[in-house]
Order: C-alpha cells, then sequence, then structure tokens
C-alpha cells in the first residue's frame, strides 16, 4: 500500500463485531470487492485499497483473513471466500448440542458455552506464523485485558514505539473473538517488558471496549499524523475531505424487540448474563459502543467535513429471533444471515438524526449498493493516482 502522501485520501476499513453474524459484513465486502475488481481487474483485492483496515471480535478475524499474506504475498482469503468460511465452520464453531434450556443455562453458569479449540486451531491453520507487521496493510485490532483491566489495541502504527504488540495474527484473533459467556479467555506470552520478562496477555472479546472499531482506526491515524510521520501530510487536512470511511455493522435487534424495562426489573445476576441463546449485559456493552461511535463519526462528518459522503455506516437494526444471537449456527440462521447481507446492500443509506438520536434513511441517497460502487470509484481513483505519483517520483 502506497503512503497516503501520495494521494488525496486517507482510506480506513471499519467491521463490527457480532459473533457468526459476520457473516452481514461479509456479504457486503464480497459486494465491494466485485465492484473494484470492475474496475481494476480480477486481482483486486480488498486490502489493495484501505490504508488501515480495523476490525474487533469477528471484524478482527474477517480484517486478519483479508490481509495476512500468502506464500505469494497476496491475502489468504478473497472477500468472496468470508462467507463460505462461516457457513462452513460455524456449526463446528458453535456446535448446537443442547438437550433443552434448564441445561443449557446450567452449562453456561458453570462454563464458557463452548470450548473454542475448534475455532482456535481454524484460526491457526487459517493464518499461521504471520505477524501483525506483516500484513499487507495497516491493521487496528481491539482487545480486553482481563487481567490490566484496560483495553490492548494492535495497531500496526504502535509497532515501533511498542515492539511486544507485534504478535501472531492467530493469537490477536483468538483473543479478540474470546466473547464472555460463549468463548474462554485466551492466554499467550509476546517480547519482554522492560525488566525483561515475558509480555502477558489476558484477553477477552474486544467488543467490550470497542465494538465498532471505526473510531479507534480514525484515531490511530490521527496520533500517527501528529507524530510528523513522513507518510502523512499534516494533521490539518485530517478535518476536512481526506477521510474515507467504510464502517459495516453486524447487526443489532430491532428496537423493542428483545429486551424490555419490565423483563430487566426481574433479572438478578443470571438473569443479565443469561437470557435464552443472549445475554442482555454482553448485547448493552457492545452495541451501546458501537451506535455512540457511530453517532460520534456522522457528527463529525456531517458538522465539520464538507461533505459526508466519504462516510458510510452500512447496518441492519432491525433484527429479530436467532438472527440477532451471535452464536446460532443453524443451517436456516446461516441463509437468513446472507439474506440479510444482501438485503441491506438494496436499502437506503442511512444517517443518525441529530434530532431523535435514530438511524433514518437519507433523502436522495440511494441505495448502499450504489453508494458502495461510488465508493469503490473513489478507493479505485485514489490507487491510480497514487501509483502515478510513486512513477513520477521514481523518474
Amino acid at each position: 500500500m502506497l503512503p497516503p502522501k501520495c494521494g488525496n485520501l486517507i482510506t480506513i476499513l471499519s467491521i463490527d463485531g457480532g459473533g457468526i453474524r459476520g457473516i452481514i459484513p461479509a456479504t457486503i465486502l464480497q459486494f465491494l470487492e466485485s465492484a473494484l475488481q470492475k474496475l481494476d481487474g480480477e486481482e483486486a483485492r480488498i486490502a489493495d485499497y484501505f490504508d488501515v483496515i480495523a476490525g474487533t471480535s469477528t471484524g478482527g478475524l474477517i480484517t486478519s483473513m483479508l490481509t495476512a499474506p500468502d506464500a505469494n504475498n497476496r491475502p489468504v482469503m478473497a472477500a468472496k471466500d468470508i462467507v463460505p468460511f462461516y457457513t462452513k465452520n460455524g456449526p463446528k464453531i458453535f456446535p448446537q448440542k443442547w438437550g433443552g434450556s434448564i441445561e443449557n443455562t446450567l452449562v453456561s453458569l458453570s462454563a464458557p458455552k463452548y470450548n473454542g479449540k475448534y475455532l482456535r486451531q481454524l484460526i491457526r491453520d487459517n493464518l499461521g506464523q504471520t505477524r501483525l507487521h506483516q500484513t499487507l496493510t495497516n491493521v487496528v485490532i481491539p482487545t480486553f485485558d482481563i487481567k490490566r483491566l484496560q483495553p490492548i489495541i494492535f495497531s500496526s502504527y504502535e509497532l515501533n514505539s511498542m515492539p511486544y504488540l507485534d504478535a501472531l495474527l492467530s493469537d490477536i484473533s483468538i483473543g479478540t473473538s474470546a466473547a464472555p459467556t460463549l468463548l474462554p479467555a485466551y492466554y499467550f506470552t509476546n517480547g519482554t517488558d522492560s525488566s525483561g520478562n515475558p509480555w502477558e496477555f489476558n484477553l477477552i472479546d474486544g467488543g467490550v471496549a470497542a465494538n465498532n472499531p471505526a473510531l479507534v482506526a480514525i484515531r490511530e491515524v490521527t496520533k500517527q499524523a501528529s507524530r510528523n510521520d513522513p507518510n502523512f501530510s499534516p494533521i490539518q487536512p485530517l478535518s476536512k475531505e481526506r477521510l474515507l470511511v467504510i464502517s459495516l455493522g453486524t447487526g443489532r435487534a430491532k428496537q423493542e424487540e428483545k429486551y424490555s424495562a419490565e423483563m430487566a426489573a426481574k433479572w438478578g445476576i443470571f438473569g443479565w448474563f443469561i437470557q435464552g441463546n443472549s445475554s442482555p449485559i454482553v448485547d448493552v456493552f457492545t452495541q451501546a459502543s458501537a451506535d455512540m461511535v457511530d453517532y460520534f463519526i456522522s457528527v463529525l462528518f456531517q458538522a465539520f467535513c464538507s461533505s459526508d459522503d466519504n462516510y458510510l455506516r452500512i447496518q441492519d437494526d432491525t433484527l429479530t429471533g436467532e438472527t440477532s444471537s451471535a452464536d446460532v449456527s443453524s443451517e436456516k440462521n446461516l441463509t437468513d444471515l446472507v439474506n440479510i447481507g444482501k438485503n441491506l446492500l438494496k436499502a437506503p443509506v442511512s444517517r443518525v438524526n441529530f434530532q431523535t438520536g435514530n438511524t433514518e434513511p437519507t433523502a436522495n441517497g440511494g441505495t448502499n449498493e450504489q453508494a458502495l460502487i461510488t465508493l469503490a470509484k473513489k478507493l479505485s481513483d485514489e490507487r491510480k493516482l497514487r501509483e502515478s505519483n510513486s512513477q513520477e517520483q521514481t523518474n
């Protein structure tokens, strides 16, 4: 990836967490990559067009698979491979072997719902020995360290100052995907601290800190620019039209559909952690943080940039029943999630209404599919501009 100084834009892709619902953004990414291939040829890949790709939890796993290099220094997976990855492996990652609601509850109270062994081996097999510094473009993956009680952001931009973050992508992906109540926390060591002791990581799902990592990605880019990195133009242009951000959600339950105050008023500790196929406390933390990030970035683009056309948030907030769960991997639900992603492409572009706080269709905004085609053209033009400028500098 050529540095931003060679072009006009700083391009950011962000992918939310959401377990098996990662199928939804994966479907969107397949369309985006296809649009880029129509412009630049069949070898075009998502990683070729973004200065940084950020992902949390299942989004972190997608990020790793889109940016980890194969033997030919191309992504180990194209975007079209991500949905089949989920539909094939989802039932083994989240095996539906529960005898009934009572058994389900008793097991979940004493241990994570799934042991995570299949997922961990699957991630290691796909990502191999690739480390963070080897990704094909910059990567930002939030996690949360349960021992330190603080977020750990695995960022390509921080490797010079914090070399212990240069961990295996497989370890990072397993850590950010360790959803509380569903999968076990993950421990590994990498590098040493100032005393020469192994640097320890005790990680759980990054979604408890930043389920929508778009703002974290913008923060990392801004920090790097403020350090006078030669790969960036001065920081002031970041407040104008230099940012292009595509933020993909994994869907959430329809408002007033999943929980209510009447229900929550009766919950104790167990009730907050387990309700059917979901964990209310996890849903609250992840969805609240994701919505606040979207709200803030919408304010940034609409209030401070001369145009908000360079920010696209695609999210479905009408999920019902099993589709709103993070781990239901039945054949029907997997098919339903793919269809939700396809339907999202046909849905109108939406923005946060600052008066109501609700997400509403924009006037004359077209569909998400049309917006992605427009942004694909901008991404393609930006890449060609960088290649042209780089060639001129070489000559």
